[in-house]
């Protein structure tokens, strides 16, 4: 059977302006807000590189929203102890190359999914395979919402306007946004007004833009 026939009936593909700007935080946080509201839900990482002796991976953060295994959300033989970019780390622990291709081929849904969830890997044009980056994973899975997640700090501006000008009409998700922070509410103010951004400050509303 055509794995297509179970695309999830939203998809949303997130992403960062780089890499620990929060993305799986944020990722979880949608899927649990969904799952709560009784939306059955999924997530994918199709790979993810880390260090195995840090805290929970990805895969495994993501699992627990959506009350999957980690090795659903994201294949073993995709986890690279390395980190790195996944390509790089692949070559460093002198296992084979892999295209943007191999991983969209093995992202497999279960029926019935509502709201499913891929992330990338650090920010738009960071390598995700041997032959290319989230973009190209986008252009590949075409997601009907793309979610950039960026810190909320000085270089804010610079640094969505970079990402999103490689990217097909993203949410811009300000992280750790605080109202009362002059910084924060004047870069909001600006991406919103100045650059004609689609920009969201916080998870409550960003469950309801998405939903």
């Amino acid at each position: 059977m055509d794995k297509d026939l179970f695309r999830p009936e939203h998809l949303v593909l997130v992403t960062g302006t780089g890499t620990g700007t929060g993305k799986t935080w944020v990722g979880a946080r949608l899927l649990a807000a969904w799952r709560a509201d009784g939306h059955t839900v999924a997530a994918r990482k199709p790979v993810q590189s880390h260090d195995p002796g840090a805290e929970a991976s990805d895969a495994e953060v993501l699992a627990g929203a959506t009350g999957e295994q980690p090795e659903s959300v994201c294949p073993v033989h995709r986890w690279y102890e390395v980190p790195m970019a996944p390509p790089i780390a692949a070559e460093l622990l002198d296992r084979p190359a892999f295209s943007v291709g191999d991983l969209v081929g093995e992202l497999v849904w279960p029926s019935g999914v509502r709201y499913g969830l891929v992330e990338g890997v650090g920010g738009p044009l960071s390598p995700i395979a041997s032959t290319g980056d989230t973009v190209a994973l986008a252009e590949a899975v075409k997601p009907d919402t793309v979610v950039l997640v960026t810190p909320t700090e000085l270089g804010t501006i610079n640094a969505v306007l970079l990402a999103a000008s490689v990217l097909h009409d993203p949410v811009v998700f300000l992280n750790r946004y605080r109202e009362e922070n002059p910084l924060h509410a004047r870069n909001a103010q600006w991406l919103r007004e100045r650059s004609g951004l689609d920009v969201v400050t916080g998870v409550d509303a960003l469950v309801s833009r998405l939903s």
